[in-house]
């Protein structure tokens, strides 16, 4: 069957994926003796939707499990989704929302029905999504947070770190969202500046006449509930009033003034209101000086019962303008300052975030966090790029309790009963928590659920089995990479390093790839406040499923975020054209067949050096990928098979495909054989065109797929240096007279004779040898030796032989003088601008970063592209 003159990746793709998953090849097998090779799929929400980062991470965890599978590896790719607490109950409660209703009117029980209704109808969209990238994961293995198998490790883990004494409960300051009215993470907190004021408040000091100690704050409202005003223990001007008291206004109580590094002597008056119950750094403060700890503040973000009686119900922001009016009116607004400050909004339901003192469940991180850290330190796991080290030591170091307790209903309920007395059974089940309490004690479980984390950190093991002691734990535990985002580095990644070494006595994966942020073309973060969301599947729509993996694979820098353009996009779809194309040529040229083939056996130079250069971009290959440095091993394979196959060696062959004999037989063999090389390297990047291209090109038993074939292995002995010489001899002679033909502006069409002086024997039976490749390639008439340069030619050096290009007859002197001279004014102008542009001191102070980078960008361009006409017109003045 012919190939089709295009390619059309949308009439190939589904098709493709049917059968790859309908053949069982994405399965691991846990009886085979096959090495392991294990990557964690980092679990999507399951109220998710493919974003352009899980398209990054989904394309690079594929090549990474394709080309192991290939190697002969045993590989395991663990797919899963996150029962993504907050996300999903929000999602629910708007639908009940719109049905009039709402979970308080279902209860528990039947709201939980409604959630898992609604996750076996909506559910796992991205998991389909994630199909149509090519994504070989073992589906038949895909496991949820909330399943059986992963709720029973999530029981046995509470149960056994509370024996342990690393779970415990107790009052503190947490993230409150007083809209959905539960405690939140740090990771869902969004931080957002914007303006406000910052009100200057003075407070009486105590026993002294009009005396006053002056604090600021941008939350008035929350001064109902200081406890102490704070000042550094070095600054003068408040050493003696350490230890005095102030009349905390409005209300009727006395608060100590106490010495503590926390005040800044050089921010504002140096004095700081503290207000342990509502303020992270008041609370370390409180602390520090066993200070009371006020509530001021109930669930829903009203005033509540610890504050005067005018004040109590009443909304938060309502609150503040009834505290300022009552403090204008008795004189103590000392002033009133705009400002821009940062507020604490909640990712989910946009309110702003209280911090509140509240009872909560924690784990006790520090404890945890002493063996992942040394198991870093010892290089039992090791961060790709390996600065991401001191980011996770920075945090581990200095860790907090974890707050693992929400007051939510979707999510795994906390496994805690409470008899009437208040005291507390923990149990992974009711009738053990009975039995702990005795018969005929009355119990209630707690009604929080676990933070999302909490089930999240088990990953590694609890999707292979644990607690049970199952071959797929032995086997694929400890895992060979994770692969996931900076931003998670401290909710994610840090709690699965703690909870792996402490139940599994080893680190879960031997390297974490942190993958960078995709932006878009300016650098700049997608969001669709900004419009410039790129939809991935509208991308694999457009362009095709391989296109968008080699785009964001050759993109994939370490430590360097993408900057992504559709025009990326465009030239990976090219390649994929081009690839097309040369198969085409191929078919064509009736070398699509090399039984018996053996490269070893070549003996025309062109031939050998192709199968040099393959040799030696496999093995390039292969050390990138080792290395996580995918757009390295993505550049080499698209280096070799544009450039190096399509450009050189497919243009080098045709004259001898054409004169016919056995070295045209020979270079069909080796064409053939060159194409299903290819097509096996480019498999773990293009998946699909490579796919349709192997299909197509032979006859295929059934199963016989690129999806299961193993990656080539080559003897070194294929690797000729002599002919690798010959070639780039060949390569720079043709690239030196393109390279002189575009700088003089010569017509693409125009033919040139090409002279050629000071060349050695050996270098003159070359020329003779590939002239008709040279005229072919470089567009030449004739190839002379010379003794001198005739009038009105353009000369260039390559090794010790000068080549020498008549060009007088073909272009208009003058006239090319003329246009290089008004080219390199053009330039010099643009050159000025940008200057000028970076030498102002308010564009360079107001202008964001991208676009700093950008204009300097542009000047080392047109510096380049400047020196290069400078180099052409001093040329043709030497004419």
């Amino acid at each position: 069957m012919a190939l089709d003159k295009t390619f059309d990746p949308n009439a190939i793709e589904e098709k493709h994926y049917k059968e790859w998953e309908e053949s069982g090849s994405f399965k691991c097998d846990v009886d085979s003796d096959k090495a392991p090779y294990t990557i964690m799929m980092p679990p999507p929400n399951v109220t998710g939707s493919l974003h352009m980062g899980h398209a990054l991470n989904t394309a690079l965890q594929d090549l990474l499990t394709r080309y192991n599978r290939m190697k002969g590896k045993d590989a395991l790719w663990q797919p899963g989704t996150d029962h993504a607490g907050i996300a999903t109950q929000m999602v629910v409660e708007r639908m009940l929302d719109k049905e009039g209703t709402s979970r308080h009117d279902l209860g528990r029980d039947k709201f939980l029905e409604r959630v898992w209704d609604w996750k076996a109808e909506s559910g796992g969209t991205i998991v389909r999504q994630m199909r149509a990238l090519g994504a070989t994961p073992d589906w038949s293995r895909e496991r949820f947070t909330m399943d059986e198998g992963l709720s029973k490790a999530v029981l046995k883990v509470f149960v056994q770190l509370y024996k342990e004494g690393l779970i415990y409960k107790d009052k503190r300051l947490v993230n409150w969202d007083t809209k959905l009215l539960t405690s939140i993470s740090d990771l869902e907190v969004e931080s957002k500046e914007q303006k406000g004021k910052m009100w200057h408040l003075k407070y009486p000091i105590e026993g002294e006449v009009e005396q006053f100690i002056t604090v600021a704050t941008t939350r008035p409202e929350t001064m109902l509930g200081d406890t102490a005003v704070a000042v550094n223990p070095e600054d003068e001007r408040y050493k003696d009033l350490i230890g005095k008291f102030v009349a905390l206004p409005l209300t009727d109580r006395l608060i100590p003034i106490v010495a503590d590094e926390h005040a800044d002597p050089e921010a504002g008056s140096g004095a700081v209101k503290i207000t342990p119950a509502h303020d992270f750094n008041d609370y370390e403060v409180a602390k520090r000086h066993d200070l009371p700890m006020i509530n001021v503040l109930d669930i829903h973000g009203n005033m509540n019962e610890n504050t005067p009686a005018k004040y109590r119900g009443v909304e938060r922001f309502k609150a503040r303008k009834l505290v300022l009016e009552e403090l204008e009116a008795l004189d103590l607004v000392d002033k009133v300052e705009d400002i821009k400050h940062t507020v604490p909004y909640g990712d989910r339901s946009g309110t702003i975030i209280e911090p509140y003192l509240t009872d909560q469940w924690y784990v006790d991180a520090k404890t945890l966090a002493q063996p992942a850290i040394k198991a870093v330190e010892d290089g039992d796991t090791v961060f790709v790029p390996k600065q991401w080290e001191n980011t996770y030591y920075a945090w581990m170091r200095d860790i907090q309790p974890w707050c693992i307790s929400r007051q939510l209903w979707w999510g795994h309920q906390i496994p805690a009963w409470y008899d009437e007395n208040g005291n507390v059974y923990v149990a992974e089940n009711e009738e053990e928590a009975q039995k702990e309490a005795g018969a005929g004690v009355k119990l209630t479980r707690d009604p929080d659920v676990l933070d999302t984390w909490f089930s999240s950190a088990l990953w590694p093991f609890s999707t292979l089995g644990w607690p049970d002691k199952t071959p797929e734990l032995e086997k694929y535990y400890t895992t060979d990479v994770l692969l996931t985002g900076f931003d998670i580095i401290f909710f994610w990644v840090a709690r699965m390093m703690m909870m792996g070494i402490h139940f599994m006595g080893e680190v879960p994966f031997k390297t974490v790839y942190m993958h960078a942020l995709v932006r878009d073309e300016k650098g700049q973060k997608m969001s669709k406040s900004r419009g410039n969301v790129m939809d991935p599947l509208d991308l694999t729509e457009k362009y095709g499923a391989d296109a968008l993996r080699f785009t964001l694979i050759a993109m994939a820098a370490q430590g360097r975020d993408i900057k992504l353009a559709e025009s990326r996009l465009e030239g990976y779809r090219n390649f994929a054209t081009k690839l097309w194309n040369a198969a085409r040529y191929c078919e064509m040229n009736d070398a699509l067949s090399h039984d018996g083939y053996d490269p070893a056996n070549a003996t025309f130079a062109a031939n050998k050096w192709i199968i040099h250069e393959l040799v030696n971009v496999k093995d390039e290959i292969e050390k990138a990928i080792d290395g996580y440095r995918f757009n390295e091993a993505a550049n080499a394979v698209y280096a070799f098979v544009w450039g190096t196959f399509c450009d050189w060696y497919l243009e080098i062959s045709k004259p001898i495909l054409q004169e016919g004999g056995d070295a045209a037989d020979e270079v069909r063999q080796t064409t053939s054989w060159l194409l299903e090389q290819i097509l096996t390297i480019l498999n773990p990047f293009m998946p699909y065109i490579t796919e349709e291209l192997y299909r197509q090109i032979a006859q295929r038993s059934d199963g016989d797929r690129l999806l299961t074939s193993d990656w080539p292995q080559y003897d070194n002995a294929l690797r000729d240096d002599d002919a690798a010489l010959k070639m780039k001899w060949l390569q720079n002679v043709v690239t030196e007279i393109r390279s002189v033909r575009s700088d003089m502006n010569v017509p693409a069409g125009a033919k040139v004779d090409l002279l050629v002086k000071d060349a050695s024997d050996s270098i003159k039976a070359s020329f003779q040898e590939y002239a008709e490749v040279l005229q072919r390639m470089a567009r030449l008439n004739v190839i002379e030796f010379v003794d001198t340069a005739p009038k009105g030619s353009i000369q260039t050096i390559v090794g010790q032989t000068t080549l020498i290009l008549p060009i007088a007859e073909i272009i208009d002197l003058d006239a090319e003088r003329e246009r290089l001279n008004k080219a390199i004014g053009k330039i010099d102008q643009d050159i000025a601008k940008i200057d000028a542009k970076l030498g102002n001191e308010k564009f360079v102070n107001n202008a964001p970063e991208e676009i700093i980078e950008e204009q300097k960008q542009r000047k080392t361009d047109a510096l380049a592209k400047g020196d290069k006409l400078k180099k052409a017109l001093a040329q043709l003045n030497d004419v």
